[in-house]
């Protein structure tokens, strides 16, 4: 992957955004998406004015999606959908950092190291980044799902796909209603951090709150379970405050019930402008008849990404840790 090859196309990308806004009174996340249909459909639409029509055919002449590589597309584009967010201010609309995508990449490829096909669903997948990033690192046959409340987000996400030729089946539906969805081998999600504001279809979940709003977060971690396959795994971006809070004993007691914790990976503090909104990946298999739990599980506090020699330490502790790790 050439950094070049990545600021060459996201100036491409930005100024057709902003030309497209301004020509169809939209704000830049809408406009992003216009210009990632252009760009994959290499024309413009028709009920673009002549002037716009002529500006992005003019403009379609200086690029070549098929001279990008998948990673480069897929950062070009991040970085265009992060000046469209930088105003925005509801935690679920930003974007996984790109060093954590990475990495969740790289656990998701020890996870299924000896499996060659798989399916994969990412429901709360946002302009679908990290569903992407990980799906870029994977060296095998995956169909892949991804759901998205948000309109413009799974649009984005769609156009995203598209053009790093990522084949993913997407649904535009509140996540935590049910879905036309066959189990599938691995559930990823940045979760939505949060309470849910539809006590009724919260009803149907075992981890409803007793009282007042549910957690959506926990929620959202049934959901996965619950479209699993018995031995599937699932690995969730959790905030750190996860098992701390007052509704997670009862979260506690259901993952007893249901899954094998498999790892707690805290990540570094210095990713998070305040230390409340830390995170960590928390990696789960959903029970079956003949799965067992890790004798340890693998936990890990993370060190800066910014720091390579800790970081490889680290992850030759985990490649041992895979090593010894045999799921069933």
């Amino acid at each position: 992957m050439k950094q070049e090859h990545v600021e060459t196309l996201y100036k491409w990308i930005d100024e057709c955004s902003m030309k497209i806004s301004e020509g169809m009174n939209l704000t830049y996340l809408e406009a992003l998406t216009e210009t990632l249909e252009v760009l994959f459909n290499t024309k413009p639409f028709s009920d673009m004015g002549s002037e716009l029509k002529t500006y992005l055919t003019n403009q379609l002449t200086k690029v070549n999606t098929n001279s990008y590589d998948k990673e480069e597309i897929r950062k070009a584009i991040q970085l265009a959908i992060l000046k469209g967010m930088k105003d925005a201010t509801q935690q679920q609309h930003l974007v996984t950092p790109d060093s954590v995508a990475m990495f969740m990449g790289y656990i998701t490829s020890k996870l299924f190291e000896n499996q060659d096909e798989l399916r994969v669903f990412d429901p709360a997948c946002g302009t679908g980044n990290l569903l992407t990033s990980v799906l870029n690192q994977l060296d095998k046959n995956v169909f892949a799902y991804g759901s998205e409340v948000d309109r413009t987000l799974l649009q984005l996400a769609a156009a995203n796909a598209n053009l790093q030729q990522n084949q993913v089946e997407f649904f535009h539906q509140d996540s935590l209603r049910p879905f036309l969805l066959e189990p599938v081998d691995f559930v990823l999600a940045d979760l939505p951090v949060g309470y849910y504001p539809d006590d009724v279809q919260a009803a149907d979940y075992q981890l409803k709150a007793e009282e007042g709003h549910s957690y959506s977060h926990h929620l959202f971690i049934e959901q996965g379970l619950n479209y699993a396959k018995q031995g599937g795994f699932l690995m969730f971006m959790v905030p750190n405050f996860l098992f701390d809070s007052e509704q997670s004993e009862q979260l506690k007691t259901y993952l007893r019930e249901t899954a094998h914790i498999v790892g707690m990976l805290q990540l570094p503090e210095t990713l998070f402008k305040n230390e409340r909104h830390g995170k960590s990946i928390l990696i789960l298999q959903k029970k079956g008849n003949h799965t067992k739990a890790p004798k340890q599980a693998l936990l890990v506090k993370l060190p800066s990404f910014k720091d390579p020699d800790s970081m490889a330490n680290i992850i030759a502790q985990m490649n041992n840790w895979f090593d010894t790790y045999k799921p069933t």
